[in-house]
């Protein structure tokens, strides 16, 4: 049953730091129960909100949403840029753009911080396409998730074989925030969670809230616990079939609510026998955190699926006027590259030529007469990313990506009735 076991720091660091880092003592580190199989008695308050918040999710994959396929993109963008602020890493959202352009064409002036978000974002889509095909999850799926997600520290690959603690001292876990499972119980837990990830004992936004909060309690690496925990939010809901294309933001709201998420994290790690009244309250309070976290994504969700539809509409006015300004017929054939260009826009809001010929399989020049077509029209803009290369930016889309990580950094969810109570970009320009 979960418990914390007593364990003895033995401090080897050097001459020259403070006593206080010197220190050697006692400590506690904290040993969840096992989920696979884990029974949970949901309050049934929470049972009927959850059901509730289930079917808002389902009906973003709805006949009427028509703009999901783009609106998925744009998410999982806003969520990689956002889910690396929170690491300390600030690009901006047309550098991100920028560089996940070039992983397939040459781009000058990039940052790596950019060029590590872009590669998160990238991963992110991996976990919820590769690990959703998946037959059966392994624990080396995880392993593997966290190579990729950090490729440039390949000290912290692997199953941790130390301690790890958060909060406290550097140096020691005495007086730490939390000490996770001693490194000897990792193994073993994690191979229980990838167990509980391949059943259906729950319902999915459950299943994902306890997949979430188990992983962050194991803290199975020495580092990158958290992107790791986030992506896996994206893996069960779409391994359960609740979001088809949508990537909620699951996780920005969480960081949003960070005292509700570390209170509903203290209270998942409880210490009651399994089958216990208090341990069933202890995780229906974690869970309640979790489903009001995903229903305030699902209301952002359904915001910004209907600012891409303004931005569709207005688009498709200001082809026409250019159109017929030029003696063309106002509305395009529908199966031609610039109308095809015109609804990919908010899944890729830069372009050049040659992605834009790869995406739709038409020649390089009719990709280049397109995107020309709406440059003229007012609705793409013009940048050099290489001599003799020239990208194609949607700015308006930048904006609206812009816009939601600062809406998803206040505390009411809308910057009017709150400013971002933490790292947000600026509000863009015009």
């Amino acid at each position: 049953m979960a418990a914390w076991e007593r364990a003895h720091w033995e401090s080897g660091t050097g001459f020259g730091l403070p006593r206080s880092a010197q220190r050697s003592g006692p400590y506690q580190c904290y040993v969840p129960d096992l989920v696979d199989g884990l029974a949970l008695a949901v309050d049934g308050r929470l049972s009927r909100r959850v059901g509730a918040v289930e079917r808002s999710i389902r009906a973003l994959n709805g006949p009427n949403a028509e703009n999901l396929a783009g609106v998925a993109r744009f998410l999982l963008r806003s969520e990689a840029i956002a889910s690396s602020r929170i690491e300390g890493i600030a690009p901006s959202a047309q550098q991100v753009a920028l560089a996940e352009l070039s992983q397939s064409e040459a781009v000058r002036g990039l940052s790596e911080q950019a060029r590590l978000v872009a590669n998160n974002m990238t991963i992110v889509r991996r976990s919820t396409t590769d690990l959703v095909d998946a037959e059966l999850l392994t624990v080396d799926h995880i392993v593997e998730l966290h190579r990729a997600l950090l490729p440039e520290q390949p000290d912290h690959h692997g199953l941790r074989q130390v301690q790890n603690w958060i909060g406290g001292s550097d140096w020691s876990p005495i007086g730490a925030d939390f000490v996770p499972p001693n490194p000897d119980r990792v193994p073993g837990l994690i191979a229980d969670l990838v167990d509980y990830m391949n059943g259906a004992a729950h319902a999915s936004l459950i299943q994902a809230a306890l997949v979430h909060a188990q992983f962050e309690t194991i803290h199975p690496f020495t580092d990158g616990n958290g992107r790791v925990g986030r992506a896996l939010i994206h893996t069960v809901l779409a391994r359960r079939g609740l979001t088809e294309a949508a990537v909620l933001p699951i996780s920005l709201v969480l960081a949003t609510l960070r005292d509700r998420y570390v209170e509903g994290l203290n209270a998942y790690r409880h210490d009651a026998p399994p089958t216990s009244p208090d341990a069933s309250a202890s995780v229906n309070a974690w869970v309640d955190t979790f489903v009001e976290a995903s229903a305030i994504a699902v209301e952002q969700s359904q915001t910004l699926m209907e600012r891409i539809e303004e931005l569709r509409s207005a688009w498709g006015h200001r082809l026409s006027a250019h159109r017929a300004s030029v003696g063309l017929r106002p509305a395009p054939r529908a199966d031609s590259a610039v109308a095809r260009l015109l609804g990919c826009l908010p899944e890729a809001p830069v372009l050049t030529a040659t992605t834009l010929s790869r995406i739709l399989k038409v020649s390089f020049p009719a990709a280049s007469t397109a995107l020309d077509e709406l440059c003229q029209a007012g609705i793409v803009q013009t940048r050099s990313i290489e001599r003799g290369t020239t990208a194609y930016l949607v700015r308006e889309v930048l904006d609206l990506i812009t816009l939601a990580e600062r809406a998803l950094a206040s505390t009411k969810f809308d910057t009017r009735a709150s400013a971002p109570n933490r790292p947000a970009p600026a509000r863009p320009q015009g």
